[in-house]
C-alpha cells in the first residue's frame, strides 16, 4: 500500500476567535498528558457515485464544515506552547492533508486488517507536526475513503474527541442538505477547565513514565465477536453477583488474566497486579459541568488482585470479573465536588505511578471507547464500516466496539518480548481472533 500526499493546507475557523479567547490555559491534568496526538481512522465504503466530481465535492464539504466546526472548537486551530502550558488560539489552522492510496483497494485492506496494522499510520498524517489537530482524507482508487484524525492529548480526552467529531459530521450533513445551522441554537463546547474547577491544594505531580518507544512495542488487534462474548459472560457469571457482567468487564478480565500469565512466566511467581480503567469523570462532578466540557477529565478505576499466599495458579476468570464489577459499581456511586476534581485525578495517577516505580506490582492500563458514538460519524456518504487505531508506544489495551456493536476489538500494545506469550494464552486463543 502506497500513500501519496497530494496537497496540504491549513483550515482556519470560518470566523475569527474573539480576543478574550485567544489564550487557553491548560489544566494540571492536561499538562501531564503524553505529548502525543492519538490517531483515529474512519473507513467509508465505495459507492457508485464516487467519481471525480463527487470526490471534489466531498473534499470541499469536509473543508468547509471543518472550518465552521473549529470556530466552535477554536483551540484546535491554535498552537500548543509547551513551556507555558497553554494554547495560543491564533487561528493558524487545522492541518488538512489529501492523499491518494495506490496498490490496495479498501476491500483488500478490510479483509487483511490484522496484517495491515503497521501500515495504518500512513493514513493518519500530522503525527509529529506542530499543529494541535490534523486531518487526512485518503482516497482509494476503488472510491473508498479513510479519514484519519489526530488531536493533541494535551487538549482532548476521548470524550472530547467524540464531541468534536460528531459536531463536525453534523455540520457536514447540514451543508449537504443546504441547511444553515442556527448558531443561537447550537450547544457550544466549553474550554478552560481551570476556571470551572478551582483547586487550592493539589498533590505533588509525579513525573510521567516514559513511553515504550516504537522499536520496543508491538500493537495487535484482538477481536471478540458477540457470540464469544456471550459465552464469556456466561462462564464468568456467579450467582452471588448483583448483576450480569458487562462486555467490557469480561474482556478486561480475560486480558488481565493473560497478562498475569506472562508476568508469572517472566518472574517465576504470581505477583500482585492492578487493572486500571479510565472513566469519564464529568457525570460524577457536583455541581455538574456542561456535557460539552472539553479537556482531560478522565479518572481511573483501579482494581487490585493479591495472590493468596503460595498459590501459583492463575485466578479464575469469574473471580477477576467479580473484583472488576465491585470496583466499577463503587465508582458509579462516588461523586466529587468541583474543588476536589483535579486533586482526585492527580492522586489516582500518582498512586499508579508509585506502584509502577516500586517494581513489585504489575500495572495494566485499559481504556474503553465502547458505546462512544464513533460509528455515527457520517459526513454525508454513510456511516463508517470500520473504526481503527494505529500502532501505539503506550503500553495499554484500548477497547472498541466492532461494527455490529455486539463484539469488542481490543487494540493491545505491549512490549515486543511479552506479546508472543500473551497471544498463546489459552483464553485468548479460545475466545478471540487475531
Amino acid at each position: 500500500m502506497e500513500v501519496q500526499i497530494l496537497c496540504t493546507k491549513l483550515i482556519k475557523p470560518s470566523a475569527p476567535t474573539p480576543p478574550h479567547r485567544r489564550t487557553l490555559k491548560l489544566s494540571p491534568v492536561d499538562r501531564i498528558q503524553y505529548s502525543i496526538k492519538p490517531a483515529s481512522l474512519f473507513y467509508y465504503s465505495a459507492d457508485s457515485s464516487t467519481g471525480t466530481e463527487e470526490i471534489e465535492r466531498r473534499i470541499y464539504r469536509l473543508e468547509t464544515s471543518l472550518s465552521e466546526t473549529v470556530t466552535r472548537f477554536y483551540p484546535l486551530a491554535g498552537r500548543y506552547i509547551k513551556d507555558g502550558n497553554w494554547v495560543d488560539c491564533n487561528d493558524e489552522g487545522v492541518e488538512f492533508f489529501v492523499a491518494k492510496v495506490k496498490g490496495c483497494r479498501l476491500s483488500q485492506l478490510l479483509s487483511r486488517r490484522n496484517e495491515m496494522i503497521d501500515q495504518l499510520v500512513h493514513l493518519a498524517g500530522g503525527g509529529f507536526t506542530s499543529s494541535v489537530a490534523s486531518v487526512q482524507m485518503n482516497m482509494f482508487e476503488c472510491g473508498g475513503l479513510v479519514i484519519g484524525v489526530r488531536v493533541s492529548h494535551h487538549l482532548f480526552d476521548a470524550f472530547s474527541a467524540a464531541n468534536f467529531l460528531t459536531s463536525w459530521a453534523s455540520t457536514a450533513i447540514s451543508r449537504q442538505a443546504g441547511i444553515d445551522e442556527d448558531h443561537e441554537a447550537l450547544v457550544w463546547p466549553t474550554f478552560g477547565l481551570t476556571s470551572f474547577l478551582q483547586a487550592n491544594d493539589l498533590p505533588e505531580i509525579k513525573p510521567t513514565p516514559p513511553l515504550m518507544g516504537t522499536d520496543n512495542s508491538e500493537t495487535k488487534r484482538i477481536v471478540f465477536d458477540g457470540a464469544k462474548i456471550s459465552a464469556l459472560r456466561a462462564i464468568s457469571h456467579d450467582p452471588s453477583f448483583p448483576r450480569k457482567p458487562s462486555r467490557v468487564e469480561v474482556v478486561t478480565a480475560l486480558i488481565w488474566r493473560a497478562r498475569m500469565g506472562v508476568s508469572r512466566a517472566k518472574h517465576g511467581r504470581l505477583r500482585t497486579s492492578l487493572a486500571s480503567h479510565s472513566i469519564n469523570l464529568r457525570p460524577r462532578i457536583v455541581p455538574p459541568l456542561s456535557p460539552l466540557s472539553c479537556g482531560n477529565l478522565q479518572s481511573r478505576v483501579t482494581t487490585r488482585f493479591v495472590p493468596d499466599g503460595e498459590v501459583e495458579e492463575l485466578p479464575e476468570l469469574k473471580d477477576l470479573v467479580g473484583l472488576l464489577m465491585d470496583s466499577f459499581t463503587k465508582s458509579k456511586e462516588t461523586f466529587v465536588t468541583r474543588e476536589d476534581a483535579f486533586p482526585t485525578l492527580l492522586q489516582k495517577r500518582n498512586e499508579l505511578h508509585e506502584a509502577t516505580e516500586k517494581g513489585e506490582v504489575d500495572v495494566y492500563m485499559f481504556t474503553s471507547w465502547c458505546r462512544f458514538p464513533f460509528y455515527e460519524v457520517d459526513f454525508g456518504w454513510g456511516k463508517p464500516v470500520w473504526l481503527s487505531r494505529t500502532h501505539s508506544a503506550y503500553e495499554a489495551a484500548t477497547l472498541l466496539d466492532t461494527e455490529d456493536g455486539d463484539g469488542i476489538e481490543a487494540w493491545v500494545s505491549f512490549n515486543k518480548q511479552d506479546m508472543p506469550l500473551f497471544l498463546q494464552d489459552r483464553d485468548v486463543l479460545a475466545f478471540s481472533s487475531h
